[in-house]
């Protein structure tokens, strides 16, 4: 029996929703629709094959990077999706860093004369980017040369779309892309599928996302999921709110000493900023650390529950390693 609050449809900005929508070998079809309504590639993506979503480097000291979903179409191009929810500092320095992985993974062995497929990174985002003060809601970026801003490499591509600003409602809806995004922003407030969807491949999507469509064990792992999302969406809020009474509190002592010297009111404005600025990132660190505690005390509970790994994996974004050196 379906839990009546947690609503009709699971939210896929939880990584349990995310994963189940775009992300599983049942919502291939749906994945590639997406995708083909978001890249401009002449042909078109026909199949898709998932990979492994976790990446090692070079070295065994070097990094990893564990991807959302990475997959690879018919002609070898190959997608990192990423789904972020909250601002990131160096989003985009992150995302080059993801997709450097999937570069030195084409190097072949003995004579190779340096030809890549094409890599792309699309980053789904729940906030906005510093690097976009306009209010378009979809970047595409690929290296141009300053002068002619011609494109001087097209294999290497960077698609990012800011939910914050997509703003449409259903009667301003332009094209298919659209009616995915407004899908996935609408998804959790819908009772039921709107008329204006049947017959669409995006119907199927909504097939997956109802929750009295899904198994006891798919239910269990996006409620766990929910509960996370919540609780991050929570500590964002939390976070925010302590720093700006910290921010207010420090930098008002910080304005009036810059204000001796420069005005009390450029001083204290100043001051005001900077305390705000830094007392929010030190509350939304400090409660990041308490919901890292909390998802291995439930990995761990779920792992003596003799709970399938991939379950726990999905219900607490933990990877298989991490999982595995818990007692």
């Amino acid at each position: 029996m379906t839990d009546k609050s947690l609503g009709t449809f699971i939210n896929p900005f939880t990584d349990f929703g995310f994963k189940k929508i775009f992300g599983s070998e049942e919502s291939k079809p749906l994945l590639i629709s997406f995708l083909n309504d978001l890249l401009p590639i002449k042909h078109k993506i026909v199949s898709l094959e998932f990979k492994n979503i976790e990446k090692l480097g070079m070295l065994e000291e070097d990094r990893r990077a564990i991807f959302d979903i990475y997959c690879r179409d018919e002609k070898n191009q190959e997608f990192i999706v990423e789904l972020q929810r909250a601002k990131q500092e160096h989003f985009q320095d992150r995302a080059t860093y993801y997709a450097s992985f999937l570069i030195q993974d084409q190097a072949k062995k003995g004579k190779w004369d340096f030809e890549l497929t094409p890599i792309y990174f699309i980053g789904i985002l729940d906030f906005s980017l510093a690097s976009f003060p306009d209010e378009r809601y979809l970047h595409f970026g690929q290296i141009t040369d300053i002068y002619s801003k011609e494109v001087m490499f097209k294999k290497l591509n960077f698609i990012y779309i800011e939910m914050a600003k997509f703003k449409k409602q259903e009667s301003e809806l332009a094209n298919h892309l659209e009616w995915w995004l407004y899908f996935l922003r609408e998804l959790v407030t819908f009772d039921d599928m709107p008329r204006e969807f049947q017959g669409d491949i995006i119907e199927d999507a909504f097939a997956l996302a109802k929750l009295a469509n899904m198994s006891y064990e798919d239910r269990h792992a996006y409620e766990l999921s929910l509960k996370y999302y919540r609780d991050f969406i929570n500590v964002l809020d939390t976070a925010k709110q302590e720093g700006i009474e910290i921010g207010l509190e420090k930098g008002i002592e910080i304005g009036i000493e810059q204000g001796v010297k420069k005005g009390i009111e450029q001083g204290i404005e100043q001051g005001v900023k900077k305390g705000i600025e830094q007392g929010v990132k030190q509350g939304i660190e400090q409660e990041r650390m308490k919901i890292a505690q909390e998802r291995i005390k439930v990995a761990i509970a779920l792992k003596q529950s003799n709970a399938p790994l991939e379950l726990i994996m999905v219900a607490t974004g933990l990877t298989r390693e991490e999982i595995e050196r818990l007692e």
